[in-house]
């Protein structure tokens, strides 16, 4: 799809599914690719439509670094939901797509129905942590266009975040570092620059005002996503927490039956209908 100057790839299921539009945000290095295991589950009721977000997948990565930032990727969205006639939907983000699914929430509250964020944040809240993550930003974009992709993956997959993924198949992990290594570093440090932690607005002091029922999904193993959605419960007005056993920062993949029915029962309850 062209969208605003740019093409996105876009995937969607069954547009006839009875409950109306689910649109699917992946995380840092990830592509529509992440949610290949709860499709199924989700799709019974939804029509989802997954994109690669900007500089990800097979979607294009401008070198217009300003290209990336929240404010034109939700707008991006919006185009996106325009384009195939989508009024309203459901949200479902992972990580970075999960602050980004919190930005479009807040930006354009009139076109979210509900929100999922599975390891999600609003931002880091004072300017002395987001200038600290910006520098650390920017130093890994940096290695990531002077040392490629492929020698990024290898420390990236490494990172304590993603510990509990040593424990999944062998199959299961090569399918996550082929999703990595076929990003590009143009992609990736365009995404860190524009979007990143360090440099996107918070969204701390809107979540007060913010009244789209929305679910907040942490694995247990992932303490300081588990300590963000508690922070997060207490400040939205229409919230709820679910946390699950043997697992860390991505449920999706490492229980994805588990988190596909629990996204799926709760959107029954509090997705509505077309």
């Amino acid at each position: 799809m062209r969208i605003r100057g740019v093409d996105y790839h876009v995937v969607e299921t069954d547009a006839g599914a009875g409950r109306g539009t689910l649109l699917l945000l992946h995380g840092f290095t990830g592509s529509h690719a992440t949610y290949d295991a709860i499709l199924p589950i989700l799709s019974e009721d939804w029509h989802c439509v997954t994109v690669d977000l900007l500089g990800h997948g097979e979607t294009d990565a401008p070198l217009d670094v300003t290209r990336y930032e929240m404010e034109e990727q939700t707008a991006d969205l919006i185009a996106i939901l325009d384009q195939m006639g989508i009024q309203k939907a459901s949200v479902l983000g992972y990580s970075m797509g999960g602050r980004l699914a919190l930005g479009l929430a807040t930006l354009y509250p009139d076109r979210v129905r509900t929100l999922v964020l599975q390891s999600g944040s609003p931002g880091l809240e004072s300017e002395r942590e987001r200038a600290a993550r910006m520098l650390k930003d920017t130093a890994l974009a940096d290695k990531i266009r002077t040392q490629g992709v492929a020698d990024f993956v290898a420390d990236w997959e490494k990172l304590p975040l993603f510990a509990t993924q040593r424990y999944l198949s062998e199959n299961v992990q090569d399918k996550i570092r082929g999703e990595r290594l076929n990003q590009r570093a143009q992609g990736l440090a365009g995404s860190l620059g524009g979007m990143g932690t360090g440099v996107q607005p918070s969204f701390w002091e809107d979540l007060p005002s913010l009244h789209v029922p929305t679910l907040l999904l942490a694995g247990q193993e992932d303490q300081k996503f588990c300590g963000i959605a508690v922070a997060m419960k207490m400040a939205l007005p229409d919230a709820k927490y679910i946390t699950f056993s043997n697992a860390g920062h991505t449920i999706h993949i490492e229980q994805p039956e588990a988190f596909g029915y629990a996204v799926r029962n709760w959107l029954r309850i509090r997705g509505g209908t077309k």
